[in-house]
């Protein structure tokens, strides 16, 4: 049964597994840019950086900016823009005036009729705005024309009128007072507005028509036909062509019905990036690959990161280098390790090259970088390490960019400054990392090397607590602590993580200090207790723990310290003494005197247990010869294989084999015989030395 129930976990953490990577896969495809996007960064005058383009399509070839500049300037110089001439104006104008000179008692006929007239001859010639005036007397507007049957024809301007000049010119002919009066009260300078009226729809049209005649492209280059090399200068021409192939490449980004190999092509190839992953965890670090909340943190952290940076990429030409790509080695060295890290940087960085137009520079880059930050935050133990990794990193991208850049175009030259500002806003971007650790260490419940640093102040209230309630636990938990972390590195297992946990392990026994020996001064309350309710009380130390743990909000993986210190370990004194008194094991319950568990389940925790014992155990030695210790240390191992408390534990024979003899080798040096000093020769001999200065 337990074999099968073992096969159902496996089975359902495969499924779970997997299906979490299709959803990568399938959200990473989604966001990949399609074919046909222009993905090149150039610049005018600089040389091309890329491997040879040809032509995909046909293009139409341009003249280059400077030459559309021009010709746009010199047509609209000569440019004679559209007016219209309103007769409907000239009616109404003309009819008002004579409405308001027939109205005038003053006026005469004959006076009526020649003042009418005149201004009838000055709208027949024409009025303009004073602006357009201006603009032919000067020769900024080089003529008038009107649309005749959709033709612009020219329109004589020859004794057009401006407003003032008709009002000045009828001023002059009417200088009589009777008709200067006259001309006054039938406010002549109402009537005198531009019949001859700027056409700017017709304008407009015309002008733009020109421009498409004047820049109609010039050849074509043909599909297949070269565009550009590598080395040679984007000059104002091949500029034009490049941005051409650019539009034209964009506007063509689209699938057409039964163009879906690209795609096709795109999904093998994130799907088997992604997959190769997915084989690495699973063979090389299955560990992980058995903890789904791990496994969810890497595929959904790596397929977020990776989504983004395709989104962001295709914002401006050099948005991929203000990604902070060596966020991913840091983030997945600093929850998982630094061999997964790497390679999820490798798979990140190659999944996002394959939409670039020039991945070499960008994979020499990234991965360059991305080594530099997981050797920056191998030991990270200060939240500062990230600013200076973030520094380390922009050192790395600038070196290796001009390195990049030497390489490819043969010269310094071709270093951009563009490029180095970048690089300073990546490790800007990237040195605010330390707020993204806080925030997913508590999402997913993770610990850094950083909040385990911090949980082994012993200053922190559970660590002061039981120093002042509990010494002698205190004093037992610091050794254990040092021991624990000793042996942890001789085997490669986490260091802080064991010195931490082994200094809250027995935080429970704050409830009831004076039931355990180290705590004792004289009286053992046991004396007067059963054995099972000594057992039981001693037991308790661990549930205790894990409800002080769960108020201070400690860490799980400090409480499985606290849970798995003894594993399904017996509280041995008082079973033997039960078995005892009950006349044998048979008549026992060995469940009253069994701790809650569970085994050891990882290194450290298994560590820890070791540690804790043999401390403890070496504490009531007469004989603390090296051979007196290495055999408390062999038998206390032993009697807990025996007991099945390492069946859960990862660590392999020849590890513990190791944990063994580090555990030997520094009890023995706790516990070394010291010369003998006395006392008594010493002072003597102090005094003989005071006289003789004296003397």
């Amino acid at each position: 049964m337990t074999g099968y129930k073992k096969y159902k976990k496996t089975r359902k953490t495969n499924v779970l597994n997997v299906l979490m990577l299709l959803c990568g896969i399938i959200v990473v495809s989604f966001f990949f840019p399609r074919r046909g996007e222009f993905n090149y960064e150039y610049e005018q005058g600089r040389p091309w950086a890329y491997s040879l383009i040809t032509a995909p399509f046909d293009m139409p070839i341009y003249m280059d900016s400077l030459t559309i500049v021009a010709t746009k300037d010199s047509i609209d110089a000569r440019f004679a823009p559209i007016y219209e001439r309103d007769s409907k104006v000239e009616r109404i104008r003309i009819s008002e005036l004579y409405a308001d000179l027939d109205k005038d008692s003053l006026v005469t006929p004959r006076m009526k009729n020649a003042i009418v007239e005149r201004v009838r001859e000055v709208y027949r010639r024409g009025i303009v705005d004073n602006n357009t005036r201006e603009g032919l007397a000067t020769g900024r507007i080089p003529g008038l024309r009107r649309i005749v049957n959709n033709i612009a024809e020219p329109l004589p301007t020859e004794g057009v009128y401006s407003e003032r000049e008709a009002y000045v010119y009828l001023d002059s002919i009417f200088s009589t007072p009777n008709y200067r009066s006259a001309l006054s009260r039938a406010r002549l300078s109402d009537k005198l507005v531009p019949n001859i009226i700027y056409d700017s729809i017709g304008s407009r049209r015309v002008l733009e028509q020109l421009y498409q005649k004047a820049f109609a492209p010039v050849g074509v280059i043909q599909k297949g036909e070269r565009i550009i090399d590598r080395g040679e200068k984007v000059t104002p021409q091949l500029y034009t062509v490049l941005k051409t192939y650019e539009q034209m490449a964009n506007d063509r980004n689209k699938v057409v019905e039964g163009d879906h190999y690209p795609v096709v092509g795109q999904i093998l190839l994130v799907a088997i990036l992604f997959t190769g992953f997915f084989i690495y965890v699973y063979y090389f670090r299955p560990r992980t690959y058995v903890d789904l909340r791990k496994m969810f943190f890497l595929l959904l952290f790596i397929t977020v990161f990776t989504a983004g940076a395709l989104v962001v990429k295709d914002t401006s030409a050099n948005a991929i280098y203000l990604i902070p790509f060596a966020t991913v080695p840091i983030i997945l060295s600093t929850f998982i390790d630094s061999r997964t890290g790497f390679m999820a940087n490798v798979m990140v960085v190659l999944v996002c090259a394959l939409a670039l137009p020039s991945p070499l520079e960008f994979i020499v880059l990234q991965v360059v970088v991305g080594v530099v930050a997981i050797v920056s935050v191998y030991s990270l133990v200060r939240r500062s390490q990230l600013v200076s990794c973030a520094f380390y990193v922009f050192v790395a991208y600038c070196l290796v960019y001009i390195g990049m850049s030497i390489l490819i175009n043969g010269s310094v030259m071709s270093v951009s400054k563009h490029m180095f500002l970048n690089f300073a806003l990546n490790g800007v971007i990237l040195s605010f990392n330390y707020v993204l650790v806080f925030v997913l260490e508590k999402l997913f419940g993770f610990i850094t090397p950083v909040s385990l640093v911090e949980l082994s102040d012993v200053n922190n209230a559970e660590l002061r607590e039981l120093s002042e309630k509990c010494p002698g636990t205190f004093q037992h938990s610091l050794q254990v602590s040092n021991l624990a972390a000793e042996v942890a590195h001789s085997i490669g297992a986490n260091v802080q993580l064991v010195r931490a946990g082994a200094l809250y392990h027995d935080i429970g026994k704050i409830n009831n200090p004076a039931f355990f020996t180290e705590n004792q001064r004289g009286v053992n309350p046991h004396d007067s207790l059963m054995s099972d309710h000594s057992a039981r009380i001693v037991l308790r130390h661990v549930s205790d723990g894990v409800q002080r743990a769960e108020k201070a909000k400690l860490p799980d993986v400090i409480k499985d310290f606290i849970l798995q210190h003894h594993g399904r370990g017996k509280a041995k004194f008082f079973y033997m003494k039960a078995c005892e008194l009950a006349g044998g094991a048979e008549n026992v319950d060995a469940s009253l005197y069994t701790y809650p568990g569970p085994n050891p389940n990882t290194k450290e925790t298994t560590i820890l247990m070791i540690a804790d014992a043999t401390e403890a155990a070496a504490k009531s030695l007469t004989d603390h010869s090296d051979e007196a210790i290495r055999t408390l240390v062999e038998r206390i191992i032993d009697s807990q294989r025996a007991e099945g408390l390492y069946v859960d534990s990862p660590l392999t024979f020849r590890e513990m084999e190791i944990v063994k003899k580090t555990i030997v080798e520094r009890l023995c040096m706790t516990y070394h015989t010291r010369v003998s000093y006395n006392v008594k020769s010493a002072s003597e001999a102090e005094k003989k030395n005071e006289n003789q200065s004296k003397n």
